[in-house]
Protein backbone atom coordinates (compact mmCIF):
# COMPACT_ATOMS: atom_id res chain seq x y z
CA UNK A 1 0.00 0.00 0.00
CA UNK A 2 1.24 3.32 -0.86
CA UNK A 3 1.96 6.17 1.40
CA UNK A 4 -1.37 7.93 0.50
CA UNK A 5 -3.35 4.75 1.23
CA UNK A 6 -2.59 3.93 4.03
CA UNK A 7 -2.81 7.78 5.43
CA UNK A 8 -6.48 7.48 3.97
CA UNK A 9 -6.73 4.42 5.94
CA UNK A 10 -5.90 5.72 9.16
CA UNK A 11 -8.25 8.55 8.59
CA UNK A 12 -10.91 5.98 7.90
CA UNK A 13 -10.45 4.15 10.80
CA UNK A 14 -10.79 7.24 12.88
CA UNK A 15 -13.76 8.61 11.56
CA UNK A 16 -15.61 4.52 12.08
CA UNK A 17 -14.04 5.11 15.89
CA UNK A 18 -15.00 8.57 16.53
CA UNK A 19 -19.02 9.18 17.35
CA UNK A 20 -21.48 10.83 19.04
CA UNK A 21 -20.91 8.33 22.24
CA UNK A 22 -17.53 8.50 22.40
CA UNK A 23 -15.97 10.27 25.37
CA UNK A 24 -11.88 9.78 24.86
CA UNK A 25 -9.49 9.27 22.57
CA UNK A 26 -8.33 11.43 19.46
CA UNK A 27 -11.64 12.41 18.84
CA UNK A 28 -12.64 13.86 22.13
CA UNK A 29 -11.86 17.51 23.14
CA UNK A 30 -12.18 18.53 26.92
CA UNK A 31 -12.47 21.36 26.18
CA UNK A 32 -17.33 22.05 25.89
CA UNK A 33 -18.11 23.65 22.56
CA UNK A 34 -20.12 26.98 23.05
CA UNK A 35 -23.48 26.41 21.92
CA UNK A 36 -24.90 29.32 19.43
CA UNK A 37 -27.00 32.28 20.22
CA UNK A 38 -26.24 32.15 24.39
CA UNK A 39 -22.69 32.62 24.32
CA UNK A 40 -22.17 29.58 26.83
CA UNK A 41 -24.74 30.65 29.26
CA UNK A 42 -27.63 28.36 29.58
CA UNK A 43 -31.46 29.98 31.43
CA UNK A 44 -31.20 26.38 33.51
CA UNK A 45 -27.83 27.33 34.90
CA UNK A 46 -28.67 31.03 35.77
CA UNK A 47 -31.73 30.40 37.52
CA UNK A 48 -30.73 27.88 40.64
CA UNK A 49 -32.31 26.55 43.00
CA UNK A 50 -31.56 29.58 45.56
CA UNK A 51 -31.63 32.05 42.57
CA UNK A 52 -35.03 31.11 42.27
CA UNK A 53 -36.08 30.72 45.99
CA UNK A 54 -34.24 33.73 47.08
CA UNK A 55 -37.16 35.26 45.12
CA UNK A 56 -39.28 33.31 46.48
CA UNK A 57 -38.20 33.04 50.13
CA UNK A 58 -39.30 37.02 50.22
CA UNK A 59 -42.62 36.11 50.09
CA UNK A 60 -44.81 35.86 52.97
CA UNK A 61 -45.94 33.06 54.85
CA UNK A 62 -49.50 33.45 53.67
CA UNK A 63 -49.11 34.24 50.09
CA UNK A 64 -50.63 32.02 47.79
CA UNK A 65 -48.13 32.14 45.75
CA UNK A 66 -45.50 30.48 47.85
CA UNK A 67 -47.08 26.72 47.06
CA UNK A 68 -47.48 27.94 43.57
CA UNK A 69 -44.81 29.23 41.71
CA UNK A 70 -41.85 26.37 40.88
CA UNK A 71 -38.72 26.78 39.96
CA UNK A 72 -39.41 23.05 38.56
CA UNK A 73 -42.55 24.50 36.81
CA UNK A 74 -40.98 27.35 35.70
CA UNK A 75 -37.92 25.25 33.41
CA UNK A 76 -41.31 22.75 32.31
CA UNK A 77 -42.69 25.80 30.93
CA UNK A 78 -39.59 26.48 29.74
CA UNK A 79 -39.34 23.68 27.65
CA UNK A 80 -41.17 25.17 25.36
CA UNK A 81 -39.89 28.35 24.77
CA UNK A 82 -36.28 27.33 23.75
CA UNK A 83 -35.86 30.79 22.45
CA UNK A 84 -35.90 32.70 25.45
CA UNK A 85 -32.31 33.34 26.58
CA UNK A 86 -31.12 33.44 23.10
CA UNK A 87 -30.11 35.60 19.88
CA UNK A 88 -27.15 37.45 21.17
CA UNK A 89 -24.41 37.14 24.14
CA UNK A 90 -24.03 35.37 26.87
CA UNK A 91 -24.59 38.67 28.99
CA UNK A 92 -27.77 39.11 26.76
CA UNK A 93 -29.11 36.30 28.21
CA UNK A 94 -28.27 37.11 31.86
CA UNK A 95 -29.82 40.46 31.28
CA UNK A 96 -33.01 38.45 29.68
CA UNK A 97 -33.19 36.47 32.84
CA UNK A 98 -32.76 39.56 35.29
CA UNK A 99 -35.01 41.53 33.21
CA UNK A 100 -37.57 38.44 32.97
CA UNK A 101 -37.18 37.79 37.01
CA UNK A 102 -37.33 41.53 37.80
CA UNK A 103 -40.58 42.28 36.21
CA UNK A 104 -41.70 39.04 37.70
CA UNK A 105 -41.15 39.70 41.21
CA UNK A 106 -42.85 43.19 40.61
CA UNK A 107 -46.03 42.01 39.45
CA UNK A 108 -46.86 39.40 42.05
CA UNK A 109 -44.23 40.75 44.90
CA UNK A 110 -42.04 38.17 44.76
CA UNK A 111 -44.23 35.25 43.92
CA UNK A 112 -46.72 36.32 46.74
CA UNK A 113 -49.87 36.99 44.23
CA UNK A 114 -51.01 34.53 41.54
CA UNK A 115 -54.14 36.67 41.09
CA UNK A 116 -54.44 40.62 40.51
CA UNK A 117 -55.61 42.71 43.56
CA UNK A 118 -57.58 45.31 42.38
CA UNK A 119 -59.74 42.95 40.19
CA UNK A 120 -61.45 44.25 36.75
CA UNK A 121 -63.27 42.87 33.53
CA UNK A 122 -60.50 43.31 31.09
CA UNK A 123 -62.58 43.53 28.25
CA UNK A 124 -61.31 45.14 24.96
CA UNK A 125 -63.93 45.00 21.93
CA UNK A 126 -62.91 42.08 20.20
CA UNK A 127 -64.52 40.45 17.31
CA UNK A 128 -61.46 37.46 17.33
CA UNK A 129 -61.69 37.24 21.43
CA UNK A 130 -65.33 38.22 22.56
CA UNK A 131 -65.76 38.04 25.81
CA UNK A 132 -67.49 35.79 27.71
CA UNK A 133 -69.43 37.87 30.18
CA UNK A 134 -69.32 35.66 32.65
CA UNK A 135 -65.34 35.90 32.82
CA UNK A 136 -63.31 38.77 33.95
CA UNK A 137 -59.48 38.73 32.57
CA UNK A 138 -57.79 40.53 35.28
CA UNK A 139 -54.43 39.84 35.78
CA UNK A 140 -52.85 35.98 36.32
CA UNK A 141 -49.28 34.25 36.90
CA UNK A 142 -45.96 35.48 36.82
CA UNK A 143 -46.37 38.35 34.31
CA UNK A 144 -50.08 39.16 35.70
CA UNK A 145 -51.34 38.62 31.97
CA UNK A 146 -54.17 40.85 31.37
CA UNK A 147 -56.81 42.02 28.39
CA UNK A 148 -59.32 39.31 26.80
CA UNK A 149 -57.47 39.18 23.38
CA UNK A 150 -54.23 37.96 25.15
CA UNK A 151 -55.78 35.34 27.22
CA UNK A 152 -57.81 34.53 23.65
CA UNK A 153 -54.32 34.34 22.36
CA UNK A 154 -52.14 33.03 24.32
CA UNK A 155 -54.58 30.07 24.95
CA UNK A 156 -54.83 29.52 21.55
CA UNK A 157 -50.88 29.56 21.60
CA UNK A 158 -50.43 27.12 24.52
CA UNK A 159 -53.71 25.02 24.65
CA UNK A 160 -56.26 26.06 27.06
CA UNK A 161 -59.50 27.96 26.31
CA UNK A 162 -58.23 31.23 27.61
CA UNK A 163 -61.55 33.57 26.57
CA UNK A 164 -63.97 31.02 29.09
CA UNK A 165 -61.36 29.37 31.29
CA UNK A 166 -59.30 32.58 32.41
CA UNK A 167 -58.65 30.94 35.87
CA UNK A 168 -56.77 28.20 33.97
CA UNK A 169 -53.90 30.09 34.45
CA UNK A 170 -54.24 30.60 38.21
CA UNK A 171 -54.83 27.17 38.68
CA UNK A 172 -52.16 25.15 36.58
CA UNK A 173 -48.03 26.64 37.67
CA UNK A 174 -46.88 25.41 34.18
CA UNK A 175 -49.74 27.32 32.08
CA UNK A 176 -48.87 30.11 34.21
CA UNK A 177 -45.54 30.25 33.69
CA UNK A 178 -46.01 29.49 29.76
CA UNK A 179 -48.07 32.69 29.50
CA UNK A 180 -45.60 34.69 30.54
CA UNK A 181 -43.33 33.35 28.20
CA UNK A 182 -45.65 33.80 25.65
CA UNK A 183 -45.92 37.14 26.34
CA UNK A 184 -42.60 37.74 26.93
CA UNK A 185 -41.60 36.28 23.67
CA UNK A 186 -44.39 38.07 21.62
CA UNK A 187 -43.46 41.61 23.04
CA UNK A 188 -40.38 41.58 25.43
CA UNK A 189 -37.43 39.41 23.86
CA UNK A 190 -36.36 41.47 21.06
CA UNK A 191 -36.11 44.24 23.12
CA UNK A 192 -33.22 42.62 25.26
CA UNK A 193 -31.09 41.22 22.08
CA UNK A 194 -31.61 44.32 20.33
CA UNK A 195 -29.77 46.20 22.88
CA UNK A 196 -32.69 48.49 24.10
CA UNK A 197 -31.91 48.33 27.52
CA UNK A 198 -34.15 47.53 30.15
CA UNK A 199 -36.23 50.52 30.22
CA UNK A 200 -37.84 49.26 26.74
CA UNK A 201 -39.11 46.48 28.74
CA UNK A 202 -40.99 48.25 31.28
CA UNK A 203 -42.31 50.19 28.10
CA UNK A 204 -43.58 46.73 26.84
CA UNK A 205 -45.04 44.97 29.70
CA UNK A 206 -46.75 48.09 31.63
CA UNK A 207 -46.18 51.35 29.44
CA UNK A 208 -48.43 53.19 31.89
CA UNK A 209 -45.75 53.77 34.23
CA UNK A 210 -43.26 55.33 31.84
CA UNK A 211 -42.80 59.17 31.00
CA UNK A 212 -44.17 60.01 34.51
CA UNK A 213 -47.11 57.72 34.73
CA UNK A 214 -45.49 55.57 37.80
CA UNK A 215 -42.31 56.60 38.48
CA UNK A 216 -41.98 54.51 41.78
CA UNK A 217 -43.34 51.64 40.33
CA UNK A 218 -40.91 51.76 37.44
CA UNK A 219 -38.02 52.48 40.15
CA UNK A 220 -38.56 49.11 42.16
CA UNK A 221 -38.65 47.71 38.46
CA UNK A 222 -34.86 49.02 37.84
CA UNK A 223 -34.35 47.96 41.33
CA UNK A 224 -34.93 44.39 41.26
CA UNK A 225 -33.34 44.12 37.67
CA UNK A 226 -29.86 45.71 38.57
CA UNK A 227 -29.74 43.83 41.55
CA UNK A 228 -30.95 40.13 39.71
CA UNK A 229 -28.18 41.39 36.96
CA UNK A 230 -25.65 41.91 40.05
CA UNK A 231 -26.26 38.52 41.13
CA UNK A 232 -26.10 36.77 37.39
CA UNK A 233 -22.36 38.85 37.03
CA UNK A 234 -23.39 41.09 34.31
CA UNK A 235 -23.65 44.57 33.82
CA UNK A 236 -27.18 46.33 33.55
CA UNK A 237 -26.05 47.96 30.49
CA UNK A 238 -27.94 51.37 29.25
CA UNK A 239 -31.09 52.82 29.01
CA UNK A 240 -32.70 51.55 32.65
CA UNK A 241 -35.32 53.54 33.30
CA UNK A 242 -38.61 54.84 30.89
Amino acid sequence: MSSLGQIFAILVAIASYCGDGCKQGPCYSSTPTTPSGGGGASVQSLVTNAFFNGILNQAGSGCAGKSFYTRSAFLNALGNYPQFGKGGSSDDTKREVAAFFAHVTHETGHFCYIEEIAKSTYCQSSAQWPCNPNKQYYGRGPIQITWNYNYGAAGKSIGFDGINAPETVANNPVIAFKTAFWFWMNNVHSRIVSGKGFGSTIRAVNGGECGGGNTPAVNARVGYYTQYCKQLGVSPGNNLSC
